[in-house]
């Protein structure tokens, strides 16, 4: 059984959190966050730490426990630091480029792809081939690296596509040819 939720979550000093109603809003020096949470549990906000706890015994009280906790932290680190996630493009003549907040890539396909991020989310090249996400909510920053990932992952036997930086992609061995 994971004990999670018994963690206190550290507030840094720039950082506020709040309750309103069966909201829980978190603001920092990047942005501010809101989550509804279920009566299930409450937070008990003390300086510079937060105690999660939970109002029952019952099985959803105890799996809501570990994950609001889990959502705080998330909220807490996100609006403090923000959080990353990198792609890589491999492949002849695949490439992309930021063109007015468009990101325009171009993977073999006959056409070029237009990807528009969401409000919140940022996108920077490095490169032709080094496409960074940032952005402050981990699940948006996570879905918005996943969808660009989606328009061509990564093939066994070459490696073409779009691949987390630190993805390792298990390479098959082609046709060998032999009479």
């Amino acid at each position: 059984m994971s004990r999670i939720g018994f963690l206190p979550v550290t507030v840094p000093s720039d950082v506020v959190v709040s309750v309103e109603g069966q909201a829980l809003r978190v603001k920092g020096k990047r942005g501010e966050l809101v989550q509804n949470f279920k009566p299930l549990v409450n937070f008990d906000i003390r300086e510079g730490e937060i105690q999660v706890n939970r109002t029952g015994e019952s099985k959803q009280a105890k799996s809501m426990h570990g994950l609001y906790r889990s959502l705080l932290n998330n909220m807490v680190n996100g609006v403090s630091k923000g959080f990353t996630k990198s792609l890589t493009i491999n492949g002849v003549g695949f490439r992309a480029e930021i063109r007015g907040g468009v990101l325009l890539l171009n993977l073999g396909f006959s056409n070029q792809i237009e990807y528009v991020a969401p409000e919140g989310i940022t996108l920077v090249m490095e490169g032709n081939n080094r496409i960074i996400v940032n952005g402050i909510d981990k699940a948006l920053v996570g879905l918005v690296a996943s969808e660009i990932r989606r328009l061509r992952p990564p093939e066994p036997y070459k490696g073409k596509g779009i691949r987390y930086e630190n993805e390792n992609v298990r390479r098959k061995v082609g046709k060998s040819g032999v009479k």
